[in-house]
């Protein structure tokens, strides 16, 4: 489902490095922290599900921030975050496998590695509780669900249109995510949670992912059948643990 000749030419620029990227040549096996479990667990602590982002930098904002990870994450548990997101893409977002070590070591609550992986031998890079793959750019789906299960890993497919939805059903998906950015233009409408999360069938676990800033669209999300969100950059800028505690509208943290 490689569609990369369709995307804004930051996104080309990214795939291109990713296909060039090896695994560590040692296969990667783990023992996954549910995230299931992790967000019941903040849902019965009276908050949302957010997972938060560890995420120096993008194709899509400004600056960048260089920030102790570790210190990040743990400001991001103390403000309640059911579960932490770390970026592995090294020349566009300013991520790496080591800065995920650091932080799953460091908290014990499940951690999703974000990245563009493309083929299997990408997988045994580093270990991790989550793995995203992405519908759209990856070519066997389903061939690499099942790779990164065997692995230990638990799956969240990113899809942006019913179609991909459906894909990453096929495919097993552990998690669902619903993409509110086009890749094609690299532009946010919320409205693309609420256009496609009805093709999700209940019981799957859903995530919104991109675009979200306020409580407010946390709800807006939750409300269209959201078990959880994933936000970046509205964590990123400015206070982590006060921005974390703002999105999971927990005042008690």
């Amino acid at each position: 489902m490689d569609e990369s000749a369709a995307v804004a030419p930051a996104v080309q620029s990214i795939l291109a490095a990713a296909r060039e990227r090896q695994g560590n040549g040692e296969r990667v096996s783990v023992e996954a922290r549910s995230l299931e479990a992790a967000f019941e667990r903040a849902r019965v602590a009276g908050r949302t599900p957010v997972i938060t982002e560890v995420k120096p930098t993008s194709p899509t904002t400004e600056g960048r921030r260089d920030d102790d990870p570790v210190d990040l994450a743990e400001a991001m548990v103390d403000g309640g975050a059911a579960a932490l997101s770390v970026l592995t893409e090294p020349e566009h977002f300013g991520g790496s496998p080591e800065t995920l070590r650091q932080v799953r070591e460091a908290v014990d609550m499940p951690v999703l590695r974000k990245d563009f992986v493309l083929r299997e031998r990408q997988l045994d890079t580093v270990g991790a509780d989550v793995v995203l793959l992405i519908a759209r750019f990856v070519d066997d789906l389903v061939a690499l669900t099942a790779a990164a299960q065997e692995r230990g890993f638990q799956v969240l497919i990113e899809a942006h249109t019913r179609a991909e939805v459906e894909a990453a059903l096929e495919a097993g998906a552990d998690v669902i995510g619903i993409n509110n950015r086009d890749l094609a233009a690299l532009e946010v409408d919320l409205g693309t949670f609420e256009q496609v999360a009805p093709a999700v069938p209940a019981g799957q676990t859903l995530i919104a992912e991109s675009g979200l800033q306020t409580r407010e669209d946390v709800t807006r999300m939750q409300a269209a059948g959201a078990d959880g969100v994933l936000v970046g950059s509205a964590i990123m800028d400015g206070d982590v643990q006060e921005n974390t505690r703002r999105l999971t509208g927990d005042t008690e943290t």
